[in-house]
């Protein structure tokens, strides 16, 4: 199933990195690029020092599904193409790993499921054209929660029948409390894309993909910037989905700085014909982000803080109990945070709540129709059917555009598969959210997803975001971690997650086991087509704070 590196091989590559002069452990983009200008290392030596390393946390972290036998050939080709005065922009031969449902034709694309275990598409995804136009090596394929965490809820992140299950860094015990000591870590690694490798120096930076929460999520568990963009900034073409309503790939790296340099070259110069949405923001001049990056756009800038809900507790209409407030430790984040932000020039509207979600009438609250989550209440009339409707519609069309390399030709049949094949292992957590997927009518139950989708929208955008940033004028919007994700998701706005604090991971441990704090990063968000914004503000908060520290394994 996974590709792993043989003895013989790992010895010619550990004795190759040994002998450079630069070390790839915590560098960024930029300096890469310095020390491979001036003669100090060459592409090839870059990665050979990422394959040493990648075979020296394999057993510890499990950060890979598949590691690619054409990376050093390409960095070659790369070397020689700098030789010969061609340098293709900042990531010429610069390694970076994808997330296993991104499509390489280099290394299978499985997205964690023993059906899709070998497949190697017909084509590539177009951020991997682009990646690769830029210069950059794709390294690895990344773990990820089996289908995106499609699969069933409450599977553990990072589990899938084909990788196993991966480990946070910071820390990578197994879970001892009863009925989480199934093998998985003590500390989540955030939702399904996973920054383990990133954190750890195992390339220099990976992308992810988010339904809801996950690249914020698994960025701020492991002291990464991600950045969730706009949905259309980046082309869904060639990624195995979730849901082409909330679907977007984007970047998770060790600074902001490599950030900007991974969404402009993943990000199309022009709109990419086979995804509509591309059309939707316009790429800055050069498709250049770091432009942006200016250590004093804080000053000015005017920054909400929602609490309600998302920080606080409160009474949701309709529902017999208050929400969950977030735990004290990380409130004391946030608010040491908004002294941080007045201290540097912002000026912070506390609170600017979101008018939908302070709305009394349950018709109009955001907060009172989630998303059905599992076939017990997939007729619910109280939760939204967007992702299950959209999944199977886009599964079925993702599966076409394989052509004969797919191995089956409908989510029934896959699902069957799965059956089939349970003693495999196929079905370790069951397949509740397919099964609750495939329950649908494209034709009958259009008229009700249309209906929910233009909810989930005006709710969320014109009734929520869009109104909240008008009425205060704002620049952005910060959230603790992931928390405001799932909502900014349904109208496909953007967020930037910056390191930040460490907090608890957790209660309920047995007497004499003591968890490691967890990261914790603080989002940026803003609404459509804002990056550029957002990334000034996150890179001055960056520079004023500069709280990443890599984990100590």
């Amino acid at each position: 199933m996974k590709t792993y590196l043989t003895c013989a091989v790992l010895f010619a590559w550990t004795t190759a990195a040994t002998a450079a002069d630069f070390n790839v452990v915590e560098a960024t983009i930029p300096q890469m690029q310095a020390a491979l200008k001036d003669g100090r290392i060459t592409s090839h030596d870059l990665v050979l020092q990422y394959l040493a390393r990648i075979a020296t946390y394999e057993n510890v972290i499990n950060p890979t599904i598949a590691v690619s036998k054409q990376a050093l050939a390409e960095a070659d080709a790369l070397d020689r193409e700098r030789a010969a005065g061609k340098v293709r922009g900042p990531l010429h031969g610069i390694p970076v790993a994808l997330k296993d449902n991104i499509h390489t034709t280099s290394m299978p694309t499985t997205a964690g499921a023993l059906a899709f275990a070998g497949l190697i598409p017909p084509y590539e995804a177009t951020l991997t054209t682009n990646l690769r136009a830029a210069g950059a090596i794709i390294i690895a394929k990344t773990v990820l929660t089996e289908m995106a965490n499609w699969m069933v809820i409450g599977m553990p992140n990072n589990y899938s029948a084909v990788g196993g299950f991966s480990f946070n860094p910071y820390d990578a015990q197994r879970d001892p409390r009863p009925g989480l000591n199934d093998g998985r870590g003590v500390m989540q690694t955030g939702s399904s894309s996973s920054g383990g490798g990133t954190t750890m120096s195992l390339w220099a930076a990976n992308v992810g993909t988010e339904t809801t929460v996950s690249i914020i999520n698994p960025s701020s568990n492991a002291m990464l910037v991600g950045i969730k963009p706009t949905l259309g900034r980046v082309s869904r073409y060639g990624i195995v989905p979730v849901s082409m309503d909330q679907d977007t790939a984007g970047p998770m790296t060790r600074s902001v700085t490599d950030a900007a340099l991974m969404l402009g070259a993943m990000e199309g110069a022009s709109p990419d014909p086979h995804d509509d949405m591309t059309k939707r923001c316009t790429p800055p001049a050069g498709r250049d982000y770091t432009q942006f990056l200016k250590g004093d756009a804080l000053k000015g800038a005017r920054i909400g803080v929602p609490r309600a809900y998302f920080i606080d507790s409160m009474l949701v209409p309709g529902t017999p109990k208050p929400s969950d407030a977030i735990p004290d430790d990380q409130k004391a984040v946030m608010n040491e945070v908004v002294a941080l932000l007045r201290a540097q020039g912002a000026t912070v509207i506390d609170p600017a709540d979101v008018p939908s979600v302070l709305a009394k009438d349950p018709a109009k609250n955001m907060l009172v129709k989630g998303s059905c989550t599992g076939s017990a209440n997939s007729r619910d009339g109280n939760c939204s059917i967007v992702l299950k409707y959209s999944f199977k519609r886009d599964f079925k069309l993702w599966l076409d555009s394989l052509g004969a390399a797919a191995p089956f030709t409908s989510l029934a049949a896959f699902r069957q598969w799965n059956t089939d094949h349970a003693s495999m292992g196929a079905l370790k957590y069951r397949q509740d959210t397919l099964d609750m997927s495939d329950e649908m009518d494209l034709d009958k139950d259009r008229a009700r997803y249309d209906a929910d989708r233009a909810q989930d929208q005006r709710l969320t955008g014109a009734e929520g975001f869009d109104k909240l940033f008008k009425q205060k004028k704002l620049d952005a919007v910060i959230f603790a971690g992931s928390r405001g994700s799932s909502f900014l998701a349904k109208s496909g706005y953007p967020t930037v997650s910056v390191p930040y604090g460490m907090v608890a991971n957790g209660t309920g441990y047995p007497p004499g086991f003591t968890p490691k704090p967890m990261p914790m990063g603080v989002a940026f968000s803003g609404l459509a087509c804002s990056e550029p914004r957002l990334l000034a503000i996150a890179y001055a908060f960056e520079q004023a704070t500069k709280k990443r520290r890599p984990p100590e394994l």
